[in-house]
Protein backbone atom coordinates (compact mmCIF):
# COMPACT_ATOMS: atom_id res chain seq x y z
CA UNK A 1 0.00 0.00 0.00
CA UNK A 2 2.07 2.63 1.35
CA UNK A 3 5.72 2.28 1.13
CA UNK A 4 8.02 4.32 -1.62
CA UNK A 5 8.52 2.97 -5.15
CA UNK A 6 -2.80 19.48 7.68
CA UNK A 7 -4.42 21.62 11.34
CA UNK A 8 -1.00 22.22 13.73
CA UNK A 9 1.36 23.96 15.01
CA UNK A 10 1.42 28.23 16.02
CA UNK A 11 -1.84 28.65 13.82
CA UNK A 12 -3.73 26.81 16.14
CA UNK A 13 -5.22 24.34 13.63
CA UNK A 14 -4.85 21.18 16.16
CA UNK A 15 -6.09 17.90 15.64
CA UNK A 16 -8.74 18.61 18.48
CA UNK A 17 -11.54 20.87 16.87
CA UNK A 18 -15.04 18.90 16.91
CA UNK A 19 -15.68 15.93 15.51
CA UNK A 20 -17.74 15.69 12.56
CA UNK A 21 -20.51 13.38 12.64
CA UNK A 22 -19.94 10.38 10.06
CA UNK A 23 -23.07 9.26 9.62
CA UNK A 24 -24.02 13.04 8.50
CA UNK A 25 -20.89 13.83 7.03
CA UNK A 26 -21.87 12.35 3.43
CA UNK A 27 -23.91 14.23 1.02
CA UNK A 28 -26.39 12.91 -1.30
CA UNK A 29 -26.12 13.90 -4.93
CA UNK A 30 -25.90 13.31 -8.64
CA UNK A 31 -22.64 10.58 -9.01
CA UNK A 32 -22.98 10.41 -12.99
CA UNK A 33 -23.43 14.03 -13.28
CA UNK A 34 -20.37 14.67 -10.50
CA UNK A 35 -18.42 12.21 -12.72
CA UNK A 36 -19.15 13.90 -16.02
CA UNK A 37 -17.60 16.99 -14.53
CA UNK A 38 -14.49 15.09 -13.59
CA UNK A 39 -13.85 13.78 -16.39
CA UNK A 40 -15.30 16.99 -18.56
CA UNK A 41 -12.20 18.74 -16.49
CA UNK A 42 -9.22 16.25 -17.59
CA UNK A 43 -10.37 16.13 -21.13
CA UNK A 44 -10.64 20.29 -21.59
CA UNK A 45 -7.10 20.83 -20.34
CA UNK A 46 -5.63 18.24 -22.37
CA UNK A 47 -6.50 20.07 -25.70
CA UNK A 48 -5.01 22.83 -24.15
CA UNK A 49 -2.07 21.37 -23.72
CA UNK A 50 -1.62 20.16 -27.29
CA UNK A 51 -2.39 23.34 -28.60
CA UNK A 52 0.44 25.39 -25.76
CA UNK A 53 2.65 22.46 -25.79
CA UNK A 54 5.07 21.12 -28.65
CA UNK A 55 6.66 18.73 -25.48
CA UNK A 56 3.13 17.99 -24.57
CA UNK A 57 1.84 17.16 -28.61
CA UNK A 58 5.13 15.02 -29.23
CA UNK A 59 4.59 12.62 -25.75
CA UNK A 60 0.53 12.41 -26.73
CA UNK A 61 1.40 10.93 -30.02
CA UNK A 62 4.09 8.32 -28.72
CA UNK A 63 1.61 7.49 -25.73
CA UNK A 64 -0.83 6.39 -28.50
CA UNK A 65 1.77 4.31 -30.77
CA UNK A 66 2.66 2.70 -27.22
CA UNK A 67 -1.22 2.11 -25.81
CA UNK A 68 -1.87 0.87 -29.68
CA UNK A 69 1.25 -1.95 -29.30
CA UNK A 70 0.84 -5.08 -27.42
CA UNK A 71 4.50 -5.13 -26.53
CA UNK A 72 3.87 -1.74 -24.24
CA UNK A 73 1.44 -3.92 -21.95
CA UNK A 74 4.45 -6.80 -21.94
CA UNK A 75 7.14 -4.35 -20.99
CA UNK A 76 4.63 -2.57 -18.08
CA UNK A 77 3.22 -6.22 -17.03
CA UNK A 78 6.89 -7.55 -16.71
CA UNK A 79 8.14 -4.56 -14.87
CA UNK A 80 5.14 -4.72 -12.19
CA UNK A 81 5.57 -8.22 -11.59
CA UNK A 82 9.53 -7.56 -11.00
CA UNK A 83 8.47 -4.92 -8.45
CA UNK A 84 6.32 -7.50 -6.88
CA UNK A 85 8.50 -9.98 -6.06
CA UNK A 86 10.51 -9.27 -2.99
CA UNK A 87 13.97 -11.28 -2.58
CA UNK A 88 17.40 -9.69 -1.38
CA UNK A 89 18.40 -8.82 -4.83
CA UNK A 90 15.64 -7.19 -5.66
CA UNK A 91 15.18 -5.12 -2.18
CA UNK A 92 18.87 -4.14 -2.76
CA UNK A 93 18.35 -3.24 -6.18
CA UNK A 94 15.43 -1.39 -5.13
CA UNK A 95 17.01 0.73 -2.04
CA UNK A 96 20.11 1.41 -4.82
CA UNK A 97 17.52 2.69 -7.43
CA UNK A 98 16.13 4.99 -4.83
CA UNK A 99 18.85 6.59 -3.95
CA UNK A 100 19.96 7.25 -7.33
CA UNK A 101 16.29 9.16 -8.14
CA UNK A 102 16.81 10.62 -5.37
CA UNK A 103 20.60 12.16 -5.65
CA UNK A 104 19.65 13.12 -8.93
CA UNK A 105 16.21 14.87 -7.64
CA UNK A 106 18.63 16.85 -5.45
CA UNK A 107 21.15 17.94 -8.22
CA UNK A 108 17.82 18.99 -9.89
CA UNK A 109 16.29 21.11 -7.06
CA UNK A 110 18.26 21.41 -4.25
CA UNK A 111 15.17 19.72 -2.81
CA UNK A 112 17.39 17.43 0.43
CA UNK A 113 19.37 20.07 2.07
CA UNK A 114 17.93 22.09 5.17
CA UNK A 115 18.86 25.30 6.61
CA UNK A 116 17.51 25.02 10.11
CA UNK A 117 16.80 27.60 11.85
CA UNK A 118 16.06 26.30 14.59
CA UNK A 119 17.68 24.42 17.76
CA UNK A 120 18.36 20.66 17.97
CA UNK A 121 19.31 19.90 14.18
CA UNK A 122 17.47 19.37 10.77
CA UNK A 123 14.09 17.29 11.42
CA UNK A 124 12.62 15.21 8.48
CA UNK A 125 9.81 13.59 8.06
CA UNK A 126 9.26 10.69 5.84
CA UNK A 127 6.18 9.28 5.69
CA UNK A 128 6.21 6.50 3.59
CA UNK A 129 10.00 5.20 4.36
CA UNK A 130 10.85 1.80 3.07
CA UNK A 131 13.35 0.64 1.34
CA UNK A 132 14.84 4.01 2.79
CA UNK A 133 16.73 5.72 -0.39
CA UNK A 134 15.10 9.22 -0.06
CA UNK A 135 15.76 9.33 3.43
CA UNK A 136 19.16 7.96 3.28
CA UNK A 137 19.84 10.78 0.91
CA UNK A 138 18.26 13.26 3.23
CA UNK A 139 19.99 12.33 6.04
CA UNK A 140 23.45 12.06 4.53
CA UNK A 141 23.23 15.57 3.07
CA UNK A 142 22.29 16.90 6.88
CA UNK A 143 24.59 15.69 9.22
CA UNK A 144 22.97 15.27 12.94
CA UNK A 145 19.76 15.22 11.79
CA UNK A 146 17.47 13.51 13.06
CA UNK A 147 14.05 11.68 11.58
CA UNK A 148 10.36 10.37 12.12
CA UNK A 149 9.32 7.52 9.68
CA UNK A 150 6.68 5.58 9.05
CA UNK A 151 6.62 2.57 6.54
CA UNK A 152 4.05 -0.60 5.96
CA UNK A 153 5.25 -3.73 8.04
CA UNK A 154 6.91 -6.45 5.48
CA UNK A 155 3.92 -8.62 6.91
CA UNK A 156 1.67 -6.80 5.40
CA UNK A 157 2.94 -5.93 2.13
CA UNK A 158 5.14 -3.61 2.52
CA UNK A 159 9.20 -3.13 1.10
CA UNK A 160 11.79 -4.41 3.30
CA UNK A 161 13.58 -1.57 5.14
CA UNK A 162 17.14 -1.17 3.80
CA UNK A 163 18.16 2.39 5.61
CA UNK A 164 21.88 1.67 7.74
CA UNK A 165 21.25 1.71 11.57
CA UNK A 166 23.89 4.52 12.17
CA UNK A 167 21.06 7.40 11.04
CA UNK A 168 19.05 9.02 13.98
CA UNK A 169 15.46 7.51 13.00
CA UNK A 170 12.57 6.79 14.70
CA UNK A 171 11.00 3.49 11.93
CA UNK A 172 7.36 3.07 13.26
CA UNK A 173 5.72 0.00 11.35
CA UNK A 174 2.34 0.68 10.31
CA UNK A 175 -0.19 1.53 7.60
CA UNK A 176 -0.38 5.50 7.83
CA UNK A 177 -4.05 5.92 5.79
CA UNK A 178 -5.30 4.48 9.02
CA UNK A 179 -3.82 7.40 11.16
CA UNK A 180 -7.60 8.53 11.96
CA UNK A 181 -6.62 10.98 14.88
CA UNK A 182 -4.30 12.58 13.04
CA UNK A 183 -6.19 13.56 10.66
CA UNK A 184 -8.97 14.64 13.22
CA UNK A 185 -11.06 11.73 13.85
CA UNK A 186 -11.31 10.08 16.87
CA UNK A 187 -14.93 8.52 16.83
CA UNK A 188 -14.97 5.89 14.44
CA UNK A 189 -18.12 3.76 13.62
CA UNK A 190 -18.03 0.63 15.59
CA UNK A 191 -19.82 -1.00 12.16
CA UNK A 192 -16.87 -0.14 9.95
CA UNK A 193 -15.12 -2.66 8.06
CA UNK A 194 -11.54 -0.93 9.73
CA UNK A 195 -13.33 -0.52 12.80
CA UNK A 196 -10.27 -1.98 15.04
CA UNK A 197 -7.81 -1.43 13.17
CA UNK A 198 -7.72 2.44 12.84
CA UNK A 199 -4.34 4.05 14.85
CA UNK A 200 -3.90 6.19 17.94
CA UNK A 201 -2.46 9.76 17.10
CA UNK A 202 1.70 9.23 15.99
CA UNK A 203 2.69 12.70 15.75
CA UNK A 204 2.05 15.57 18.46
CA UNK A 205 1.07 18.86 18.23
CA UNK A 206 3.83 20.66 18.79
CA UNK A 207 5.78 18.46 16.57
CA UNK A 208 7.20 20.24 13.44
CA UNK A 209 9.91 19.08 10.89
CA UNK A 210 11.69 20.69 8.24
CA UNK A 211 11.98 18.44 5.82
CA UNK A 212 8.36 16.07 4.60
CA UNK A 213 9.01 13.35 2.08
CA UNK A 214 5.82 12.36 0.79
CA UNK A 215 6.59 9.48 -1.75
CA UNK A 216 4.00 6.93 -0.96
CA UNK A 217 2.45 4.92 -3.63
CA UNK A 218 -0.12 2.11 -2.96
CA UNK A 219 1.52 -1.81 -3.24
CA UNK A 220 -0.50 -3.95 -5.14
CA UNK A 221 1.24 -7.01 -2.43
CA UNK A 222 -0.77 -5.03 0.21
CA UNK A 223 -3.71 -7.09 1.40
CA UNK A 224 -6.25 -4.61 2.19
CA UNK A 225 -10.12 -4.58 2.94
CA UNK A 226 -12.34 -4.52 -0.41
CA UNK A 227 -14.12 -0.55 0.22
CA UNK A 228 -10.29 0.24 -0.40
CA UNK A 229 -9.40 -0.63 -3.81
CA UNK A 230 -11.16 2.17 -5.54
CA UNK A 231 -10.36 4.81 -3.20
CA UNK A 232 -6.94 3.90 -1.74
CA UNK A 233 -4.96 6.30 -4.05
CA UNK A 234 -6.78 9.36 -2.74
CA UNK A 235 -6.38 8.04 1.00
CA UNK A 236 -3.31 7.68 0.77
CA UNK A 237 -2.32 10.77 -1.21
CA UNK A 238 -4.67 12.81 1.22
CA UNK A 239 -2.50 11.05 4.51
CA UNK A 240 0.67 12.17 3.36
CA UNK A 241 -0.14 16.14 2.99
CA UNK A 242 -2.28 16.14 5.87
CA UNK A 243 0.12 14.90 7.89
CA UNK A 244 3.30 16.68 5.62
CA UNK A 245 1.69 19.91 5.92
CA UNK A 246 0.34 20.05 9.45
CA UNK A 247 3.74 18.94 11.09
CA UNK A 248 5.83 21.34 8.75
CA UNK A 249 7.98 24.40 10.10
CA UNK A 250 7.13 27.56 8.67
CA UNK A 251 9.48 28.03 5.35
CA UNK A 252 9.86 23.97 5.07
CA UNK A 253 10.10 21.74 1.88
CA UNK A 254 7.75 19.09 0.80
CA UNK A 255 9.10 16.98 -1.54
CA UNK A 256 5.47 14.88 -3.19
CA UNK A 257 5.52 12.43 -5.74
CA UNK A 258 2.47 12.43 -8.23
CA UNK A 259 1.36 11.15 -11.38
CA UNK A 260 -0.04 12.42 -14.72
CA UNK A 261 0.64 16.03 -14.89
CA UNK A 262 -2.22 16.70 -17.59
CA UNK A 263 -5.21 15.18 -14.95
CA UNK A 264 -7.72 17.74 -13.40
CA UNK A 265 -6.58 16.76 -9.49
CA UNK A 266 -3.08 16.83 -9.97
CA UNK A 267 -2.75 20.07 -11.92
CA UNK A 268 -5.42 21.62 -9.45
CA UNK A 269 -3.21 20.36 -6.62
CA UNK A 270 -0.06 21.71 -7.90
CA UNK A 271 -1.72 25.31 -8.46
CA UNK A 272 -3.06 25.10 -4.57
CA UNK A 273 0.71 24.50 -3.80
CA UNK A 274 1.84 27.70 -6.11
CA UNK A 275 0.04 29.53 -3.70
CA UNK A 276 1.60 29.27 -0.56
CA UNK A 277 5.22 27.60 -1.71
CA UNK A 278 7.65 27.93 -4.27
CA UNK A 279 7.38 25.19 -6.43
CA UNK A 280 9.34 23.06 -9.14
CA UNK A 281 8.59 20.11 -11.18
CA UNK A 282 11.28 17.57 -11.34
CA UNK A 283 11.55 14.21 -13.63
CA UNK A 284 14.46 11.99 -13.03
CA UNK A 285 15.36 10.27 -15.74
CA UNK A 286 16.15 7.09 -13.26
CA UNK A 287 13.62 4.95 -12.85
CA UNK A 288 10.92 7.31 -14.14
CA UNK A 289 11.33 8.24 -17.46
CA UNK A 290 9.34 6.39 -19.54
CA UNK A 291 6.52 6.80 -16.61
CA UNK A 292 3.67 9.84 -15.81
CA UNK A 293 5.72 9.87 -12.13
CA UNK A 294 7.39 13.37 -11.16
CA UNK A 295 7.97 14.96 -8.06
CA UNK A 296 6.61 18.42 -7.27
CA UNK A 297 9.47 20.69 -4.90
CA UNK A 298 7.49 22.95 -2.79
CA UNK A 299 10.33 24.94 -0.65
CA UNK A 300 9.42 28.23 1.71
CA UNK A 301 6.12 26.68 2.37
CA UNK A 302 4.24 29.61 4.19
CA UNK A 303 2.12 26.63 6.37
CA UNK A 304 -0.14 30.03 8.23
CA UNK A 305 -0.98 31.07 4.47
CA UNK A 306 -5.02 31.70 4.01
CA UNK A 307 -4.67 29.32 1.38
CA UNK A 308 -2.48 26.38 3.32
CA UNK A 309 -4.96 25.93 5.59
CA UNK A 310 -8.06 25.57 3.59
CA UNK A 311 -5.92 23.31 1.66
CA UNK A 312 -5.40 21.21 5.07
CA UNK A 313 -9.06 21.35 5.98
CA UNK A 314 -9.93 20.09 2.19
CA UNK A 315 -7.41 16.81 2.44
CA UNK A 316 -8.31 15.85 5.71
CA UNK A 317 -12.13 16.17 4.00
CA UNK A 318 -11.00 14.27 1.84
CA UNK A 319 -9.67 11.27 3.26
CA UNK A 320 -12.86 11.25 5.42
CA UNK A 321 -15.03 10.74 2.30
CA UNK A 322 -12.51 8.17 1.12
CA UNK A 323 -12.37 6.83 4.12
CA UNK A 324 -16.10 6.95 5.72
CA UNK A 325 -17.67 7.78 2.00
CA UNK A 326 -16.80 6.63 -1.47
CA UNK A 327 -14.61 7.39 -4.46
CA UNK A 328 -17.54 9.96 -6.69
CA UNK A 329 -17.56 11.89 -2.80
CA UNK A 330 -14.15 12.87 -2.97
CA UNK A 331 -14.22 13.71 -6.64
CA UNK A 332 -17.37 15.48 -5.64
CA UNK A 333 -15.38 17.39 -3.16
CA UNK A 334 -12.10 18.42 -6.13
CA UNK A 335 -14.53 19.83 -8.23
CA UNK A 336 -16.62 21.87 -5.68
CA UNK A 337 -13.51 23.50 -4.53
CA UNK A 338 -11.78 24.28 -7.75
CA UNK A 339 -12.08 26.87 -10.09
CA UNK A 340 -13.91 25.90 -13.78
CA UNK A 341 -11.77 24.68 -15.48
CA UNK A 342 -12.07 27.23 -18.06
CA UNK A 343 -11.10 29.63 -15.21
CA UNK A 344 -8.13 27.53 -13.97
CA UNK A 345 -6.59 27.49 -17.71
CA UNK A 346 -6.78 31.52 -18.00
CA UNK A 347 -5.44 32.03 -14.59
CA UNK A 348 -3.07 28.94 -14.31
CA UNK A 349 -3.04 27.28 -17.99
CA UNK A 350 0.37 29.59 -19.03
CA UNK A 351 2.13 28.57 -15.65
CA UNK A 352 1.10 24.36 -15.88
CA UNK A 353 2.95 24.62 -19.59
CA UNK A 354 5.79 26.14 -18.28
CA UNK A 355 6.10 23.78 -15.32
CA UNK A 356 5.50 21.14 -17.65
CA UNK A 357 7.93 21.38 -20.84
CA UNK A 358 10.59 19.32 -18.98
CA UNK A 359 8.68 16.85 -17.39
CA UNK A 360 6.95 15.82 -20.91
CA UNK A 361 10.29 16.31 -22.74
CA UNK A 362 12.20 13.59 -20.97
CA UNK A 363 9.70 11.23 -20.89
CA UNK A 364 8.94 11.85 -24.34
CA UNK A 365 12.70 11.49 -25.23
CA UNK A 366 12.94 8.21 -22.95
CA UNK A 367 9.42 6.34 -24.66
CA UNK A 368 11.14 7.23 -28.64
CA UNK A 369 14.00 5.07 -27.51
CA UNK A 370 11.55 2.09 -25.78
CA UNK A 371 11.61 -1.49 -27.97
CA UNK A 372 7.56 -0.77 -27.42
CA UNK A 373 7.39 2.13 -29.68
CA UNK A 374 10.18 1.41 -32.55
Amino acid sequence: MNDSSPEGKESGRSGNSPQPDLATAVPIYDHLLDERKFDYASKTIVPYLNKQSSEFRELSLLRKKGWENPKGDVYFRAQRRNADQSSEKNDIHFHNLMKKIGEELHQSSNAFKIQSRYKGGPTILDTCMAPGGFLETALKLNPHSRAVAFSLPASCGGHKIRLPRAFQVDVRHLDVTMLAADMGVNNVPQDHPDAHNFLPQQLGQGEAFDLVICDGQVLRTHLRAPYREKVEARRLTATQLVLGLQHLRNGGTMVVLLHKLEAWDTANLIWQFTRFASVKLIKPKTGHAKRSSFYLVAKDIQDNHPEAVRNLLKWKKIWRLATFGSEAECRKEILDDCLRVEDFIANFGPRLVELGREIWKVQADALAKAPFIK
